[in-house]
């Protein structure tokens, strides 16, 4: 026998794997199965998803919450009905003159642009209304990081529901049933920083609370993408896609996949849990920072090869905050270049402003400002400081654009509002 044919799986240990799912007595399936019917089972569950997701619902709601906000909601249908923004083609002729309308932009290759995090739908309306004046383009896909109960009770969470559906965009939103929240008893401040090494976590039950969590906000918001930074939280979002619930989640950065083993372990599971279709919950595959072009172009093998190239988005953090989750200077835009036509679905994932900006910010961007509460926020007067980080990653954003467009590459910005040839 050829040595590699030892790693071959053998059917009786997936007839195992199958007995354990099926047993009718199996707890682990069970609790999955009482939440799902505790929300009205898996038909009624979509089907709530779908009327909370329509901006004429939310609209209704955001009177009893945030009235000011229905304002802003109604301007960016207005502007994006009239096809005010700049259009790709427009763009292109901008930064390239006459001689981009002859060229081939490889439109298979085009990398999302990606924002994170964008924590208040003020500092989003900010953005549009300035990329409007400066035909400048917005993300084709946002990352949002704040406190789901704060955002509800404000209106930023319809508002910001309503907008990305509007512009076309992408987003995730994160749960608060995360191992900062209390629930793991090595995290804490700085004297406990040894117990991050063991990753952020779901300990116990708290993958069942995300579970729960996660479908009040499908059934009653219609967010239907989450944030995911653990193996058992992935494993739950894998099951209740394929009972037929149309979860989609990204994996964090935080899980810490950085290398090319850890990333087929992910995807085998996604593969051999997805459905018929050969579709997933998972929809976005964030790399820990530590990867290089090798890493990501190794994986992007793994991907195809089992079939989920047009599933799973690899997400790239090309610049990151300042403070407090990276060494600076890091600025990964220079490899990205030179992977963005041999890897599809990848996105460019901007956390930061540009280093020579950052450094010279009197409040440079720091991801520890994501935990803070609004209340805390505008007590120590943060709120306009964190206004400018966030304008600085759009900045950044336009930038990663510019540099592709001059390489006759192409990229995925706000798609209805940024309309292509």
């Amino acid at each position: 026998m050829v040595v590699r044919e030892k790693l071959l799986i053998d059917d009786m240990r997936l007839e195992e794997i199958n007995k354990f799912l099926m047993n009718p007595d199996n707890p682990l399936i069970n609790n999955i199965l009482e939440i799902v019917d505790k929300y009205g089972g898996v038909d009624e569950i979509n089907k709530k998803a779908r009327e909370a997701r329509k901006i004429e619902n939310i609209l209704t709601k955001l009177e009893k919450v945030n009235r000011a906000y229905i304002k802003d909601v109604e301007w960016l249908i207005e502007q994006r009905d009239k096809g005010t923004y700049i259009t790709i083609d427009e763009y292109r002729r901008r930064i390239l003159g006459e001689k981009a309308d002859d060229m081939d932009f490889k439109e298979d290759y085009a990398i999302t642009l990606e924002i994170s995090a964008c924590q208040y739908f003020p500092f989003f309306m900010t953005e549009a209304k300035q990329a409007l004046e400066k035909k400048e383009l917005m993300p084709g896909r946002y990352i949002r990081v704040r406190n789901m109960k704060e955002q509800e009770k404000d209106g930023d969470l319809l508002a910001m529901t309503a907008a990305m559906q509007i512009i076309g965009a992408s987003w995730c939103e994160t749960l608060d049933t995360k191992g900062t929240d209390g629930s793991n008893i090595h995290l804490g401040g700085p004297e406990t920083i040894t117990g991050y090494f063991g990753g952020v976590g779901e300990p116990n039950d708290h993958p069942l609370k995300w579970l729960d969590e996660f479908l009040y906000y499908y059934t009653n918001y219609g967010v239907k993408q989450v944030l995911n930074i653990n193996p058992g939280t992935i494993l739950i979002g894998y099951m209740i896609h394929k009972l037929g619930v149309d979860i989609e989640f990204k994996i964090s950065v935080y899980m810490g996949n950085d290398n090319p083993y850890a990333v087929f372990w992910t995807l085998m599971a996604a593969r051999l849990l997805s459905r018929e279709d050969g579709s997933t919950s998972l929809i976005g595959f964030n790399f820990s920072n530590s990867v290089n072009n090798d890493t990501i172009m190794r994986s992007a093998d793994i991907r195809k090869a089992l079939g989920l190239e047009a599933n799973v988005r690899f997400e790239h953090h090309i610049l990151e905050t300042w403070k407090s989750i990276v060494i600076q200077p890091y600025d990964r835009r220079k490899e990205l270049l030179e992977i963005a036509d041999k890897v599809k679905n990848i996105s460019a994932k901007h956390e930061g402003g540009e280093i020579k900006v950052e450094e010279k910010r009197e409040h440079p961007s720091d991801i520890l400002d994501y935990f803070l509460t609004k209340e805390e926020i505008e007590e120590k007067g943060l709120m306009p400081y964190l206004l400018r980080n966030y304008l600085d990653k759009h900045d950044a954003i336009n930038n990663t654009a510019k540099a592709l467009t001059e390489k006759g590459l192409s990229f995925i910005a706000a798609p209805n509002l940024h309309h292509r040839r």
